[in-house]
């Protein structure tokens, strides 16, 4: 893949004016407060398991509308905790599959908890088991053009508040230390920790790696992969829908999101990255923690893999991931 998009000195430094709803702060906090008003407590069953170094526990929590979301909950066998916790979110198309394929950070001593993504699961990997029970209008195939038509029926709204509730629930277990709770995700489950970020309080850190869902009028005009060519493919056959299409995605935005976000951060980029460019990776990267106001506002690193397109930095940045965050856990 060529290089497309920005230099990289301008990608650094790169922080477009993204619109944002007036009523962008009292849209989530009116959301949020509607599906914590249904949740219920967390429910957690063991899982018999091979794998006897870890404790693994099938998890069902309430997410929006107090819509049942399943996950994996996996600590390591003998510990008591409280103990440093990381809410991982995945990426398109895939569901939570199985405990056994995501051990690293329960094997370096954290509690981990991964979120299955509602009505997702049936794109690669080993599956999911959330349904999404709301219905929508038209759509063009995949998930990012369902509801489009508002932000009230949008498919990440549900998805984004799911997440949030997450944090909540996962805040609630007696293993966990409430006070060290890590947002994290790649692509998809990237953006999906921008939006948990900005949206919850009190976490200690986010790592969105390669993140998808921001900078939407830019990525949509500026790649012709998918899942963003779903937004043009919808567009195409909708042809006077744009103006409500993109007022919808901006409550959606990464960029609007990674402002209101007051941990600090870890992203990664890939530099050649055809599916998530790197310039929408910037854009919400450089104005992390902006609506702080102050010269306190929340820290953002950023990775960067020349020569990487939206693999990033795969496994080898697990490493980094690790080292960063033990500093900040420190």
């Amino acid at each position: 893949m060529p290089r497309f998009d920005l230099p990289v000195d301008e990608l650094r430094v790169y922080r477009p004016d993204v619109a944002e709803p007036a009523d962008f702060d009292a849209f989530w906090a009116d959301t949020l407060a509607e599906s914590r008003a249904l949740a219920q407590p967390p429910k957690l069953t063991r899982v018999d398991s091979p794998i006897t170094a870890f404790e693994v526990f099938d998890v069902s929590f309430s997410g929006f509308a107090g819509d049942p979301i399943g996950g994996w909950f996996v600590v390591p066998a003998g510990t008591d905790g409280p103990l440093p916790t990381i809410v991982e979110y995945n990426g398109y198309g895939g569901g939570r599959g199985l405990p056994h394929e995501r051990l690293a950070w329960a094997a370096s001593g954290y509690a981990y908890f991964f979120m299955d993504t509602r009505g997702q699961g049936g794109g690669w990997g080993t599956g999911g088991t959330t349904p999404d029970p709301h219905g929508t209008g038209p759509s063009a195939p995949g998930f990012m053009t369902r509801g489009i038509e508002s932000p009230a029926t949008y498919y990440y709204r549900r998805v984004f508040t799911d997440a949030v509730l997450a944090v909540d629930a996962v805040r609630t277990l007696e293993r966990v230390d409430a006070a060290r709770v890590t947002v994290c995700g790649g692509s998809q489950g990237g953006g999906i920790a921008i939006a948990a970020a900005g949206l919850s309080e009190g976490l200690v850190a986010a790592m969105p790696e390669v993140p998808f869902l921001c900078h939407f009028e830019r990525s949509v005009g500026l790649t012709d992969k998918f899942p963003y060519q779903e937004i043009v493919k919808f567009l195409s056959v909708q042809r006077d829908a744009a103006t409500r299409v993109f007022e919808t995605l901006a409550y959606f935005d990464g960029v609007n999101l990674a402002k209101r976000a007051t941990a600090p951060a870890l992203f990664s980029v890939g530099l050649l990255d055809p599916v998530c460019p790197p310039s929408t990776v910037y854009a919400a990267r450089n104005h992390w923690g902006a609506a702080s106001g102050s010269s306190a506002a929340p820290t953002a690193d950023i990775v960067e893999y020349a020569f990487n397109e939206h693999e990033g930095g795969a496994a080898a940045h697990w490493s980094r991931q690790s080292a960063w965050l033990a500093e900040r856990l420190a």
